[in-house]
């Protein structure tokens, strides 16, 4: 008979994922949930597809990895009936008889991999990996597809949405990550991240996209500028502060307001711009960014490596910082074509005396690989989630 799973689902997960694992194999199974515990799973086990279902029943999975052939209940049965309860989990499929019919019938199942006995631990490490970040992915996509249906649905007439608006200015508030040079392991900085607690505009995007059908983005500026440097001004931080700037907010005159609270601690802020920005929609962007220059702001390119126009704004704005995109830093110790980009970019930043942040970090083996390529600057999950002032990062 399959023994229940060894740990029930908890409410919270471990920072990399929860991990269902399915087999008879007792030995075998176990020595996966040692490999992956070493990575920071959370791992459960479960020796028949009764048992496995038993435990998914508690939720708070990010990836099931099942053998075909369990007793009573095959690995296809398992996928058909954890797919019936969430179409989205990844599930990976592990056999040791394999055949071109049991693999064609994996895959029309849903089975995210199919991966053949004797499996080498590296690889499932790595098929999970991609698994969990595949589950955030489409967990995160759900969401906003259900925030902006909500948001569709209740915010139906302008007058609504403005009222949900105001709210969240009302009730904007500024979480802030830590940039840390690992090279001495001190914090180098915090980029502010604006949040607001209107539920009817829950996340960053739906409130931008508000203040855009609402012709209201100078507004939003307006108050994000007002709100974020309140923790330095008051506590005398002695890091920098990274602030993304709109790049609208650059036809803004009090953006260069002297005696406004940014403008007071200037020479302590980098100026973010993304290079997703249209900078050819301001007249005279290089211009103003001179005059931001002049008054003490450092200018950061943002998310480089995201698009075409990354290199026009790189050249425009020939900036002090340049923010790699975290697209670059996933899973770069995989991909010699990231590895190849990313060391052109920091040799590139390295002879023009500019910094380079790595955005995103997640994993161990990314920070390695991203040190090994020049980079000493970093930003992600790895070292802290974005939370109020001020959270401290870990180092290793």
């Amino acid at each position: 008979m399959g023994a229940a799973a060894s740990n029930a689902p908890s409410a919270t997960t471990s920072l990399r994922g929860r991990v269902l694992l399915v087999d008879d194999d007792d030995a075998l199974v176990r020595s996966f949930a040692r490999a992956l515990t070493r990575d920071g799973y959370d791992v459960d086990i479960a020796h028949t597809g009764e048992d496995a279902l038993q435990a998914f029943d508690g939720g708070g999975y990010h990836v099931v990895v099942s053998d075909i052939a369990l007793p009573g209940m095959t690995g296809i049965e398992v996928i058909d009936r954890v797919h019936a309860v969430d179409e989205d989990m990844p599930i990976v499929l592990v056999t040791g008889m394999p055949t071109i019919e049991t693999a064609i019938q994996a895959m029309d199942h849903g089975a995210m991999r199919y991966l053949l006995k004797p499996v080498d631990l590296d690889e499932l490490r790595s098929v999970v990996a991609a698994a969990v970040r595949r589950r955030r992915a489409l967990s995160l996509q759900r969401s906003a597809v259900e925030a902006l249906e909500t948001l569709k649905a209740e915010q139906d007439d302008h007058e609504g949405l403005r009222r949900s608006f105001d709210s969240a200015l009302d009730r904007l508030w500024m979480a802030y990550q830590p940039i840390v040079r690992l090279s001495d392991q001190r914090v180098a900085g915090y980029e502010a991240l604006v949040r607001s607690r209107e539920p009817a505009l829950p996340h960053p995007g739906a409130l931008f996209d508000a203040a855009e059908r609402l012709s209201a983005t100078r507004e939003l500026g307006r108050v994000i500028r007002r709100v974020t440097p309140a923790p330095y001004l008051s506590d005398q931080v002695p890091f920098r502060l990274f602030f993304n700037l709109h790049v609208r907010d650059l036809e803004d005159e009090t953006l260069y307001d002297p005696d406004a609270p940014l403008t007071r601690m200037a020479d302590r802020v980098v100026l973010e711009i993304t290079e997703r920005a249209a900078l050819d929609e301001v007249p005279d962007a290089a211009g103003c960014v001179a005059r931001l220059r002049e008054m003490g702001f450092s200018i950061a390119v943002d998310d480089l490596g995201a698009g075409y126009a990354g290199l026009n704004s790189f050249a425009e704005l020939e900036p002090d910082v340049v923010k790699l995109d975290m697209t670059l830093v996933r899973d770069v110790e995989t991909s010699p074509t990231k590895q190849k980009v990313v060391r052109s970019i920091t040799s590139l930043c390295a002879d023009m005396g500019m910094e380079v942040v790595a955005e995103g970090v997640e994993t161990p083996q990314e920070l390695d690989a991203l040190q090994a390529l020049g980079c000493d600057l970093f930003q992600g999950y790895y070292f802290a989630r974005p939370a109020e002032p001020f959270a401290e990062p870990r180092f290793g």
